[in-house]
């Protein structure tokens, strides 16, 4: 399993808001199946940011491919594997 950043730059915030609990909703079902390490907005308003947990970039890429913000164009994906680095002393 690796880790993938879907960064959500936010591109129309007025439909944002439409589209937001159909957002919330695809991916608290994703949260429910373990597909999500976190996720949430950021602080500027400029989108947000999931987590994904999947065997496969391919796989990450269908799931936030499938997010409403993405399939309306609400928000546009960049999406990333993410090295997921942990300090000796805490490892």
């Amino acid at each position: 399993m690796a880790y993938y950043a879907a960064l959500l730059h936010m591109m129309d915030p007025e439909k944002n808001q439409e589209v937001l609990p159909r957002h919330i909703e695809y991916l608290n079902h994703l949260d429910k199946e373990g597909k999500i390490l976190a996720r949430g907005p950021f602080g500027d308003g400029s989108g947000g940011l999931v987590i994904y947990q999947a065997d496969s970039f391919e796989e990450a890429a269908v799931l936030a491919e499938k997010d409403p913000h993405v399939l309306e164009k609400v928000r546009r994906l960049e999406l990333k594997e993410w090295k997921v680095w942990t300090p000796p002393d805490r490892a």
